[in-house]
């Protein structure tokens, strides 16, 4: 039969009743629906169904079922631990007899009740057992709810203890930072007639050293090291500035080093809601030291500008000048008063080229060609340069050691930059005394470096004197003694290099200046256009020259043509392209100025690149700082003034890039 009774309760308890009789299960029901739900069956079989779905508080079993009887399905309930504790109270109609008793309570009856049934006696008995499952389940309703509730207090205690723990750790790191960093953090009254500082937090011991112990005990004060004429700045009230002051002053320490110090405070509530002021103190000198390299470094890319555009005309008119002489010198016989004139004349040009690189080099702009130089050749070069000018009353000292080393740099911007730093140690010592010259290994394994050092036992520089040492034009010398151009030609010529300098000098003791340049440990061959470096590949070579410089054109056909070429002028690019194009001109090599007004060089070439790929081509320039001649990949570039053998090794470098 199917369940015949409503559910009664919330509780979760039900009576299963196993009987045969529809009539019995239905009067049973109706008695025992007031205490649980109750589920009704017509077998063993259907009981034991019923118990693999539901829970039960009590079972009420008849004895004699067809198939399987009482005795068996109470067995069976009893083998199954899920069901084994569950209450059974057999129903019976006419065994009384002791025999039937004792074999139910053996098979795990614990009542009997005996047909027709009572139903006060049934419902009391039945009540029992609905009663005891109920407080059972409630009981362990409890204990789950208590067990969930001591979880859940033991996670909140974990969870506030890790909270904790979390904050203590932030707070660590809090203080950690704040005591690594160059601030102080401090606190003041808002209405003092005068700021008194008390400092609350931050690295004080980096801006007053071991005195921070007497600040804090208040013996002595953080303004005692302020500079005099900054105190107002120090004492910057809110009259102006409302609820937040900034300002900035200048700081000698104890241990007398100077700083830049940015002091900023806010007004905020304090204990017992009164205000105050609460503020940091941060050391602004590194930043203040940047800023003023940042400015230094715009004023150089400015004047290497001026100077670009400068150098390009004054290289122009160098070449017609240098160029000229050259021819007249060649093709004129002249006596020996006018040679000695053509010969200063020649001097004077080369001064001039001279000081146009010098120009381009403080600047960071001039053209390297990078090489390995032996220190030794390196030493003995320069000390045969400088032997004459020392004097009589300075000497010079080489030690330039051993090492399988040799410095990889521009060979004649080094030996002029060590030139110049013996020079200014020469002048640096007017009572007479020793220039030391050094060179040893420094740098590491993977980055081998030589530094090359240079000592004097001078007057020395100040401090003020040092930090503008190096910047162009400027000179301690008197009038007439000096440019100002030597040492930043140095420094240019070191940071265009990838290397360092550094220079350290004290008033009445002297000066020490390191130049520290990357090393190699192979010593670069010769060039592989070395051999075309002869005048004599121009011979019967066919050449086009385009420059809208006319004296610069002028005079270097001439020169090409007394060493043997056979040379075609154009003013213009156009010109040049037209006569190949329509005129069927040839050539082996076309050298074309690079500043040119319509077509520029590097157009003029691609476009001769394009219509014949045989012609060589090379590229001249007066300007070695246009950020266009930066990467040329297989063009040559020649500088002017133009030296004909260097002209020489381009041609022949144009001829071997070029397909044939």
């Amino acid at each position: 039969m199917s369940d015949l009774a409503d559910n009664k309760t919330d509780t979760g308890a039900r009576i299963l009743i196993v009987d045969d009789d529809e009539r019995n299960l239905l009067a049973l029901s109706e008695t025992l629906r007031p205490l649980a739900e109750v589920t009704c069956v017509a077998s063993g079989k259907d009981a034991l169904r019923e118990l693999l779905q539901h829970e039960f508080a009590v079972i009420l079993l008849d004895v004699y079922m067809p198939e399987m009887d009482g005795y068996e399905t109470a067995a069976l309930i009893r083998e199954r631990s899920q069901t084994a504790q569950v209450p059974i109270i057999f129903l019976s109609a006419v065994n009384k007899e002791t025999s039937h008793l004792m074999r139910g309570y053996e098979m795990g009856a614990v009542d009997y009740v005996f047909k027709p049934v009572d139903p006060i006696i049934l419902k009391t008995k039945v009540g029992v057992f609905v009663d005891l499952y109920e407080t059972r389940q409630q009981v362990a309703e409890q204990a789950q709810l208590e067990s969930s509730l001591r979880e859940a207090h033991l996670r909140e205690q974990l969870d506030r203890i890790a909270v904790e723990r979390k904050l203590q750790e932030s707070e660590r790191r809090q203080a950690s930072v704040l005591g690594t960093l160059p601030m102080a953090v401090y606190e003041c009254p808002c209405d003092a007639t005068k700021l008194t500082r008390t400092f609350v937090g931050g690295d004080l011991h980096y801006f007053v050293g071991d005195t921070a112990s007497e600040i804090f005990d208040g013996v002595r004060r953080f303004d005692e090291w302020v500079h005099p004429d900054d105190l107002t700045a120090y004492e910057a009230g809110s009259e102006e500035n409302g609820d937040a002051v900034t300002s900035e002053y200048r700081f000698v320490g104890p241990d007398g080093r100077k700083r830049h110090l940015l002091d900023q405070r806010i007004k905020v509530a304090g204990p017992g809601g009164q205000p105050q002021w609460v503020g940091t103190i941060l050391d602004l000198t590194d930043r203040r030291e940047l800023e003023e390299k940042l400015v230094h470094a715009g004023k150089l890319d400015a004047l290497g500008q001026l100077t670009g555009g400068v150098a390009h005309d004054f290289n122009n008119l160098l070449a017609a000048v240098l160029g000229g002489i050259n021819i007249l010198d060649r093709r004129l016989e002249v006596g020996e008063a006018e040679k000695r004139v053509i010969e200063q004349m020649r001097h004077a040009a080369h001064q001039g080229t001279d000081l146009v690189k010098r120009m381009m080099a403080f600047a960071r702009r001039q053209d390297l060609t990078p090489t390995s130089v032996k220190p030794t050749d390196l030493c003995d070069a320069v000390a045969g340069l400088v032997e004459h000018a020392l004097g009589d009353n300075v000497s010079a000292s080489w030690n330039c050691g051993e090492t399988d080393l040799s410095i990889y740099a521009d060979r004649s911007q080094l030996e002029l930059a060590l030139m110049n730093l013996v020079i200014n140690a020469r002048d640096a010592m007017p009572d007479g005394g020793t220039v030391e010259v050094s060179i040893e290994e420094v740098g590491e394994a993977d980055a081998p470096a030589l530094a090359i050092r240079v000592c004097d036992s001078g007057i020395g520089m100040s401090k003020k004197v040092l930090k503008k040492v190096t910047e162009p034009f400027f000179t301690t010398k008197g009038a007439g003694k000096g440019t100002g151009l030597g040492l930043s030609m140095v420094a240019g010529f070191v940071d265009q290099s990838g290397g360092e300098l550094e220079i350290q000098s004290t008033l009445g003791k002297g000066t020490e200046i390191a130049i520290k340049l990357p090393a190699t440990e192979s010593v670069s061959g010769e060039d592989a256009a070395e051999q075309a470096r002869e005048l004599s590949w121009f011979e019967d070579r066919r050449l086009a020259l385009v420059d809208d410089d006319d004296g610069v054109r002028i005079v270097l056909s001439e020169q090409l043509r007394d060493a043997g070429a056979k040379v075609e002028e154009y003013a213009s690019g156009a010109e040049l392209i037209a006569a190949i194009g329509e005129r069927k001109r040839d050539y082996d090599v076309v050298i074309s100025d690079f500043a040119m007004p319509g077509l520029d060089g590097l157009e003029t070439l691609q476009r001769i690149r394009n219509a014949a790929p045989h012609i060589g081509r090379v590229l001249m320039t007066g300007n070695i700082a246009d950020e266009n001649l930066a990467n040329l990949e297989d063009l040559p570039l020649v500088h002017k003034p133009v030296d004909l053998k260097s002209l020489a090794s381009a041609c022949v470098r144009a001829l071997q890039a070029e397909p044939v």
